[in-house]
C-alpha cells in the first residue's frame, strides 16, 4: 500500500501524523510512504529523518494525494484538500463530523472512506486514539485557564492556588472522562478548589477514590451546575458523546450567574461545544468575550504542543495504520471491530449512526458491530 503523509494546513497546527519510526515500520513491511516536505518541522522532525528511514519526499501535495492509497493525517481535511480526495481512497485522521455538516457532505461527495480516530472504539468501550489527545487537552485546559484568568488577559486576576490568607480559584469541570480527570489532577496540583461533575455514578465513585481532597466529585444536573457557576472562576467543558455532537450544558442566560472576568475553556468545541455561546477559535486568536465572560474555544488545543502531542498520538495510531496497510481496509474491518467502528463514511454513504442522526442522513449499517 502507498501511504501519504501531507503537511497539516490547519492554522497553528504543528503535529504530524507519522513519526520516522512509523515510516521505517511501514517500509520494512513492504509499503511505500510519501511525505510532504516540512510535514514534521512543527514537531521538531526534519525531512532528512524521514528520508533516512525510507520515506519518499513529494513536493507536490497534489501528486502525494493522487498516488496515496491511504492518507494519514492529524486534523480533518480542509476545504483546499477536498478536491484532492478520490473514490475509494482511505483517509485516516480526526474528523469530528458531527460539528461540521459541510465537511461531512464534502467527504460523502468525494466517495473517499473516512476512518475517524475519534470513533475507533475497543471492546471495552475505550477510545484509544482519542485518549492521548484528551489527556493533553485536559492538562492544557488548566494551563490555559491559569493564563487567561490573569488580568492583562481580561481575566479576573485570580491565582489558581491562591496564597496564605487568600482563597484559591474555584474551578468547575463538566465531565469526568479523560479530559476532565486530567484537568482535575493538574488543577489539584496547583492547589485550586475543584468541583468535578458527571452523570455516571460509578465514574464519580472511582474519581472520588483517586482524586485528592481538594476535588469534590458531584452529580451533574441543572441545579448543581447553576450553583457551581455562581462560585466559578474557571469552567472546563469536557463532555463527549463519541461521534455525536456534544450536549449543550450551559445556555447564554447561565453566563449571568458567573462573575465578570471568569473564564470558560470549552474543550468539547471539536464536537460542537457544550456551551451555547462557544464558537471555534485558533491559537492565534484564542479568546472572545460574551457577557463579560472570557471564552477559550480552540479546536486543536494539542496542536500547540506539537512535539508532545505528535509522539503521544503516533504511539497509538501506528499499530492501526500497520493493520490497515497490511490487510486492506475492508478485510481489516472484518476481523478487527475497532477499525469497523472507526469507518464513518464509505463510498458516499454514512456508516456511523451518530453522524447520520446528527444531520438526518441515511445510515448505512454495513460496519456496525
Amino acid at each position: 500500500m502507498i501511504v501519504g503523509v501531507p503537511k497539516e494546513i490547519k492554522r497553528d497546527e504543528y503535529r504530524v501524523a507519522l513519526l520516522p519510526v512509523g515510516v521505517e515500520e511501514l517500509t520494512r513491511a513492504g509499503h511505500q510512504v510519501l511525505v510532504e516536505p516540512g510535514a514534521g518541522i512543527g514537531s521538531g522532525l526534519a525531512d532528512e529523518l524521514y528520508e533516512a528511514h525510507g520515506a519518499t519526499l513529494v513536493t507536490d501535495v497534489g501528486e502525494l494525494f493522487a498516488r496515496a492509497d491511504m492518507i494519514v493525517k492529524v486534523k480533518e481535511p480542509l476545504e483546499a484538500e477536498w478536491p484532492r480526495l478520490r473514490p475509494g481512497q482511505i483517509v485516516f485522521t480526526y474528523f469530528h463530523f458531527a460539528a461540521d455538516r459541510r465537511l461531512t457532505e464534502a467527504i460523502l461527495a468525494s466517495r473517499s472512506t473516512a476512518v475517524a480516530y475519534e470513533t475507533l472504539r475497543d471492546d471495552q468501550g475505550r477510545l484509544p486514539l482519542l485518549t492521548p489527545m484528551s489527556e493533553v487537552a485536559g492538562r492544557m485546559s488548566i494551563q490555559e485557564g491559569a493564563k487567561y484568568l490573569e488580568r492583562p488577559q481580561m481575566g479576573r486576576g485570580i491565582l489558581l492556588g491562591g496564597v496564605p490568607g487568600v482563597a484559591p480559584a474555584h474551578i468547575v469541570i463538566l465531565g469526568g472522562g479523560v479530559v476532565g480527570a486530567n484537568a482535575a489532577k493538574v488543577a489539584a496540583g496547583f492547589g485550586a478548589s475543584i468541583a468535578l461533575l458527571d452523570v455516571n455514578m460509578d465514574r464519580l465513585r472511582y474519581l472520588d477514590d483517586v482524586m485528592p481532597p481538594n476535588v469534590d466529585c458531584l452529580f451533574s444536573d441543572r441545579h448543581t451546575i447553576r450553583e457551581q457557576l455562581r462560585r466559578a472562576d474557571l469552567v472546563i467543558g469536557s463532555v463527549l458523546i463519541p461521534g455525536a455532537k456534544a450536549p449543550r450544558l450551559l445556555e447564554r442566560d447561565d453566563l449571568k450567574l458567573m462573575q465578570p472576568g471568569s473564564v470558560i475553556i470549552d474543550v468539547a468545541i471539536d464536537q460542537g461545544g457544550c456551551v451555547a455561546t462557544s464558537r471555534p477559535t485558533t491559537h492565534s486568536e484564542p479568546t472572545f468575550i460574551v457577557d463579560h465572560v472570557l471564552h477559550y474555544c480552540v479546536t486543536n488545543m494539542p496542536g500547540a504542543v506539537g512535539r508532545t502531542s505528535t509522539y503521544a498520538l503516533c504511539n497509538v495510531t501506528l499499530p492501526w495504520v500497520l493493520q490497515i496497510a497490511k490487510r486492506g481496509l475492508l478485510p481489516a474491518a472484518a476481523s478487527l471491530k475497532p477499525i469497523a467502528r472507526a469507518i464513518n463514511t464509505c463510498d458516499g454513504h454514512v456508516t456511523n449512526r451518530a453522524v447520520a442522526e446528527t444531520f438526518g442522513l441515511e445510515f448505512d449499517p454495513r460496519f456496525e458491530v
